[in-house]
C-alpha cells in the first residue's frame, strides 16, 4: 500500500467522521436549543457543507442564519411611506431572524424586500432583476420587488418572513465571486413552499447566464419547481423538482417525460440540484420531518450542448436564466456550493433542516375559496360602508350596507372568494350578483369585468391577502403590483401606494384605507 494512498483513505476516514459529528450536533443542537430566542442549532447548512468539502459561496435566507457564527444582515426591506431602508438580521449568531425589527420599521405601511445578503462573505447579495431577454414590469424594465410580509412562517417557533415571489418578481446577481462556471462541479438546495407554484417560466434558483440573455443550451444550472411541461415533466400532475440547463427544464436524461421524477406537495418542499462533469443528480424531501429521495442520478442529458456544461456563474431567484418572469413560488432558504456535494452531506444537511422546525403562521385571512364574504372598511369615517360594484357603471366603490339596504345593494356589496386566477395561492373575487365578472385594477381603478381568460386579467383579477395595516382584519395586495394595496379613497376603491404618485396614493389615512374585515355575506 502506497502512502499517498493510505493518506487518501485517511482523509476520506476523517471527512466521513467530520459529518457523523455534524449530523448529530445538527439533529442534538436543533433539538436543544429550539426553546432560544437566538440560537437556532449548534451546526447549521454551510458549516455541514465545509466538513464534506464542499463549502458554501452563496447561503440566501430570510429565515435564519446558515452558519453557526454568523451574526450579520439577512436581507434588506424598503419603506413604503418614506424610502427608507433597514438590514434585517439575526437574533444572535446561528439564529432565527429578527422578524420584529421588520413588524416595528414597517408598521402601517409596506415594505418591498430589496436585498438578500449573502452570508458566505463572498458579497454574492441578490437583488432586483435587470431586464434581459425579457423586461419586467418595474421602472426601467426591471423586475418587481417582494413584498416583505407576504409569506409568513415560524421558525424553531419564531415568526419570520419568507420571499413570496409572484409572476413579474425577480432577484439577479450577475458579477458574482466564487460560483461555478464553465463545467466546474457544485450543488445547491433551497427550501420553498410547495403548495406555491404555477406553470409559468421559470421559478428557479441558482446558476445562470451574466448578461440576462439566453445563451444557448447548458449555460444555466438552477433549480426549478413548478408544473409547466413545455420542456420536461415527471409523474403525475406536478408540482415537480426539476433542473433548468437553459433550452431545456429536465427531469431525467431524456427531454420531456422522465418516470422517476414525481409530483410533490410538500408544504415545506427542500430541493436539491446538483452537477459534475458529466454527471447531475435531483433530490427532494419535506423540509419538516424524513430523508431526501434521489429522483435522478446520471449522465447530463442526452442533447447538444450539456456536456460539458457552459456554466456562466450568475445567480438568480425567481426567473429564468434571460429574465423570463412569470412564474410564483415562495423561497425560505437556499445555499451554493463549490464541488460536488457527496449525498452524506446532504443528508446532514436536511436532517438540521428538519431540526429548525419550518412551520406554516397562524395567521388567517378570514377569507375560504368558495365562501361568500363582504368588506367593510376600517376608517374612522367609514365603519358602516363595504367594498361594493356601482350600479350605474363597472366601477368599484365603498357604501353605507344595512339591514334596511335593497336587495340589490345587499348583493352589489357580497363577493365569491375564488382561488386566485394568476395564483392559486392567492384569492379573486368573484361578484356575487354578476357571475363571471371579477374585481380587477384597471389603471389602478377598480372595477368589475368579464374574466377574457387572458393573462393580464388573471393576475389583475389576483389579491393576497395579509394582515391589515392599522392591526384590523385584513388587506389585499395587488399581485402584480407588490406595493399596491385595495384601497377606498373619496367613496372610490383602487390599488395604490403608501404615499406615491397618484392622488389616490396619499399617506394621509393609508393604513385605515387599505384595512378591511371580512364579514358575514349582505347576500
Amino acid at each position: 500500500m502506497s502512502l499517498p494512498s493510505a493518506r487518501s483513505r485517511r482523509a476520506r476516514l476523517l471527512v466521513l467522521l467530520a459529518l457523523v459529528l455534524a449530523l448529530a450536533t445538527a439533529v442534538l443542537g436543533g433539538q436543544a436549543s429550539a426553546g432560544s430566542s437566538a440560537v437556532a442549532t449548534a451546526s447549521l447548512p454551510c458549516d455541514l457543507y465545509a466538513a464534506g468539502g464542499t463549502p458554501c459561496v452563496a447561503a440566501h435566507s430570510t429565515t435564519r442564519a446558515l452558519y453557526s457564527a454568523y451574526n450579520g444582515r439577512l436581507y434588506q426591506v424598503k419603506r413604503a411611506s418614506d424610502g427608507a431602508t433597514r438590514d434585517i438580521g439575526v437574533l444572535g449568531a446561528g439564529g432565527y431572524a429578527d422578524a420584529a425589527a421588520q413588524d416595528s420599521f414597517c408598521a402601517a405601511t409596506s415594505c418591498l424586500i430589496t436585498v438578500l445578503y449573502d452570508q458566505s462573505g463572498r458579497g454574492n447579495h441578490l437583488t432586483q432583476a435587470p431586464p434581459g431577454g425579457f423586461q419586467g414590469p418595474a421602472a426601467g424594465g426591471y423586475d418587481n420587488l417582494a413584498e416583505a410580509s407576504a409569506a409568513p412562517v415560524t421558525v424553531g417557533g419564531h415568526k419570520a418572513y419568507g420571499v413570496f415571489i409572484a409572476p413579474g418578481t425577480g432577484y439577479r446577481d450577475n458579477n458574482t465571486n466564487g460560483i461555478a462556471t464553465g463545467d466546474q462541479p457544485e450543488g445547491m438546495y433551497a427550501i420553498l413552499d410547495g403548495s406555491h407554484h404555477n406553470g409559468g417560466c421559470c421559478f428557479d434558483y441558482g446558476n445562470a447566464e451574466t448578461n440576462s440573455l439566453d445563451t444557448g443550451n447548458g449555460h444555466m444550472e438552477t433549480i426549478y419547481f413548478g408544473h409547466i411541461k413545455v420542456w420536461g415533466y415527471g409523474t403525475g400532475n406536478g408540482p415537480w423538482v426539476m433542473a433548468d440547463l437553459e433550452n431545456g427544464l429536465f427531469s431525467g436524461v431524456n427531454r420531456g417525460y422522465n418516470a422517476n421524477d414525481p409530483s410533490v406537495s410538500h408544504r415545506f418542499l427542500t430541493a436539491i440540484v446538483k452537477g459534475e462533469p458529466n454527471h447531475w443528480s435531483i433530490r427532494a424531501g419535506n423540509a419538516q420531518s424524513g430523508g431526501l429521495s434521489t429522483y435522478y442520478s446520471g449522465a447530463r442529458p442526452n442533447d447538444s450542448g450539456y456536456h460539458p456544461m457552459h456554466k456562466e456563474g450568475a445567480i438568480i431567484l425567481g426567473i429564468g436564466g434571460d429574465n423570463s418572469n412569470s412564474s410564483a413560488g415562495t423561497f425560505y432558504e437556499g445555499v451554493m456550493t463549490s464541488g460536488y456535494p457527496s449525498d452524506t452531506t446532504e443528508n446532514a444537511v436536511q436532517a438540521n433542516i428538519n431540526a429548525a422546525g419550518y412551520a406554516t403562521s397562524s395567521a388567517a385571512s378570514g377569507l375560504t375559496v368558495g365562501s361568500r364574504v363582504s368588506l367593510r372598511a376600517t376608517t374612522a369615517c367609514c365603519t358602516t360602508q363595504y367594498l361594493r360594484h356601482d350600479s350605474a357603471d363597472s366601477n368599484a366603490a365603498i357604501a353605507t350596507v344595512s339591514s334596511s339596504s335593497t336587495s340589490a345593494d345587499k348583493a352589489a356589496a357580497t363577493w365569491i372568494v375564488r382561488a386566485g386566477l394568476g395564483d392559486a395561492s392567492c384569492v379573486s373575487l368573484e361578484s356575487a350578483d354578476k357571475p363571471g365578472q371579477y374585481l380587477r385594477h384597471y389603471d389602478f381603478r377598480l372595477r368589475i369585468d368579464s374574466n377574457d381568460g387572458s393573462g393580464l386579467f388573471a393576475q389583475d383579477a389576483t389579491f393576497c391577502p395579509q394582515s391589515g395595516h392599522n392591526g384590523q382584519g385584513l388587506a389585499l395586495r395587488s399581485a402584480n403590483y407588490p406595493s399596491d394595496f385595495v384601497r377606498h379613497y373619496d367613496y372610490g376603491a383602487y390599488v395604490a401606494s403608501h404615499g406615491g404618485s397618484h392622488t389616490w396614493d396619499s399617506a394621509t389615512a393609508w393604513a385605515d384605507d387599505t384595512s378591511w374585515v371580512a364579514t358575514a355575506p349582505w347576500a
